[in-house]
């Protein structure tokens, strides 16, 4: 069993970072020219865009930002899967109900065809009413599972989410920032991919449009001898055959459009090492604040330090002099705490408390010294006695693991 070293940040890596940033040139030389802030302004570019690398976003973004993020509505979704799931499935209700649809169409036909003399739409209100439970019966389904559809492939990417800050004003968008518009749309990857995505969509809609009608083309011709109705009907099949293909093949490029904008959401909440300093500051608190609770929990931990040692899963001892009661919590701790400690009659007290208690008692005597000498209660043990302490911890839980057997 062995513990996790804590993460120790050192002021060495940040020298090193820093003149590495001097090495590349990023501090100014030569002389300085004043440029007009308005210029700056108006070709003010958004580094949120350049390659994370680059701008030194070099660290995995934290749940906190990735939560934080969502909150505001920023999450990675794919407008081409849900234009492509909005096309297909009206598109299919289209197909299946068409026949009934057209039915309903000849029926409001020849409803208001027949009383073309009799009606008067000024004085009669039921000719509204007649119309739109016609007008109903026509588009609701269709505006329905487009609807639906388009809720769908929303939850299916991002899960049920609601928050109306995307929605609030900030007029910081109105002015307009034209480096940061073309440095976007034309001079980064997700400009790229977005350019060569508009290709690979037109080629479909032209390659399924070509061989469909092609398909149909002597068909298609012919038709100038047809009557009116056979040639509505291979119109709307040809129409129908079209717009199903050619939904397919957008919902497969989806596919990768989608992995394309969850990796490019991932690269724009990449963090700084500054970042992630700051992120870990406001998480721990103030080194000051820490330091008092933590003096604040010895305090706790010595009072109680009695009713802490039945608690405990091991107590080392020297085995007279020093004893020292450790528990380890994996879920809520980084290592072992020191809970209770004690020298010469309180050492023999916290032995007699754990022989009573049946804790383990292990003697190790330049372990317990150690630790007696170099730990607080309520401390965490030194990260140099993590493997001691594993070996210990291991001895002890498979002895109690023994026993249980046994008891069984």
């Amino acid at each position: 069993m062995l513990f996790p070293a804590p993460s120790v940040g050192g002021g060495s890596e940040d020298k090193k970072f820093k003149e590495m940033q001097r090495n590349k040139g990023f501090e100014p030389h030569g002389p300085q020219r004043e440029v007009d802030p308005r210029l700056l302004r108006a070709l003010a570019i958004d580094l949120q865009w350049f390659a994370a690398e680059d701008e030194g976003r070099t660290e995995e973004p934290s749940e906190y930002k990735i939560r934080k993020a969502r909150e505001e509505g920023r999450v990675a979704k794919s407008h081409e899967l849900v234009g492509a799931l909005v096309l297909l499935m009206p598109a299919l209700v289209l197909l299946f109900l068409g026949p009934s649809m057209f039915t309903t169409c000849l029926e409001l036909l020849r409803f208001f065809f027949t009383r073309l003399t009799d009606l008067d739409p000024t004085k009669d209100g039921q000719v509204y009413e007649i119309f739109i439970s016609y007008f109903l019966r026509l588009a609701l389904p269709i505006m329905l599972v487009a609807l639906v559809a388009g809720i769908f492939a929303n939850l299916v990417q991002v899960g049920f989410l609601f928050t109306t800050k995307p929605l609030t004003p900030k007029f910081s968008k109105i002015v307009p920032r034209l480096g940061t518009y073309f440095q976007r749309t034309l001079f980064s990857i997700e400009g790229l991919f977005n350019f060569a995505k508009s290709l690979v969509k037109i080629a479909i809609i032209g390659v399924v449009s070509y061989l469909t009608i092609s398909s149909k083309f002597a068909q298609l011709v012919s038709l100038e001898r047809a009557n009116l109705w056979t040639g509505f009907t291979v119109v709307s099949e040809l129409a129908i055959r079209l717009l199903i293909t050619a939904a397919l093949l957008l919902l497969v490029l989806s596919v990768p459009d989608y992995l394309f904008q969850r990796w490019q959401y991932r690269e724009s909440l990449k963090m700084t090492r500054e970042e992630v300093k700051e992120e870990r500051k406001m998480y721990e608190g103030d080194p000051l604040i820490k330091s008092r609770l933590r003096q604040r929990m010895r305090e706790l931990l010595s009072r109680n330090m009695v009713a802490n040692v039945p608690k405990a899963d091991v107590v080392i001892t020297n085995p007279t002099h020093y004893a020292v009661a450790l528990e380890w919590n994996e879920t809520t701790m980084t290592a072992p705490m020191v809970t209770a400690k004690g020298a010469d009659e309180m050492a023999l007290r916290i032995r007699k408390i754990a022989e009573e208690n049946d804790v383990p008692i292990v003697e190790n005597k330049p372990l317990a010294r150690a630790l007696y000498a170099e730990t607080e209660i309520g401390d965490i043990i030194p990260e140099k006695y993590y493997q001691a302490i594993a070996t210990i911890l291991a001895h002890v839980y498979k002895l109690q693991k023994g026993r249980n057997k046994k008891a069984v």
